[in-house]
């Protein structure tokens, strides 16, 4: 994608995410991220399909970055620059989110934030599979690792609501370690 192509983009997802902390997504219309991106129709249609499509690509955009960066451990941003790396992949995720890149707490708990909290989840879902339940195969479990994915994420995804709610007053590295007291035993 070229520079002009990828500027676009940029100004349709911004434009896109502003909508959304206004109003819920079944209210935006195709018009509206239009008139907020100011491009054309046919510039919009030439990068998204359908709102649907440019949702997906967000949510990919969004949570494919954070979540491949803190399966990297060696991809830190500068998050770090003044200290070491933590070696928890919950804290990189927390880090992640409290640099707040693209607002995302933000749409995180906009009106429309059940469709982005289903995303995150499903990246989670995909991140812990690997890291965690499937490295541990060989251990006798007494419940379906769908299971154990899915009640880790959901969990994590509370505790950053939780976090949110509470005006994010907790440290990334606190909140992993309250994570970690309570998902370490059932890993």
């Amino acid at each position: 994608m070229d520079r002009r192509q990828q500027k676009t983009r940029t100004a349709i997802f911004q434009a896109f995410a502003g909508l959304l902390e206004q109003k819920s997504y079944s209210r935006i219309t195709v018009q509206d991220i239009i008139d907020a991106a100011n491009v054309g129709r046919t510039t919009f249609y030439a990068h998204f399909e359908t709102k649907d499509d440019l949702l997906k690509a967000l949510c990919e955009e969004l949570f494919g970055h954070i979540i491949s960066t803190a399966m990297d451990h060696t991809h830190t941003h500068g998050l770090y620059s003044d200290k070491r790396a933590p070696e928890s992949v919950f804290c990189h995720l927390l880090h992640h989110l409290q640099e707040n890149d693209h607002n995302i707490l933000g749409l995180l708990s906009c009106e429309s934030s059940e469709i982005f909290l289903r995303y995150f989840k499903d990246s989670l879902n995909e991140l812990i599979q690997s890291l965690f339940v499937s490295q541990d195969s060989g251990s006798a479990r007494t419940v379906p690792q769908d299971f154990l994915v899915n009640h880790i994420s959901g969990s994590f995804v509370e505790m950053v609501l939780w976090w949110i709610r509470g005006r994010r007053k907790q440290t990334p590295e606190e909140l992993d370690r309250y994570f970690r007291a309570v998902i370490e035993p059932i890993l």
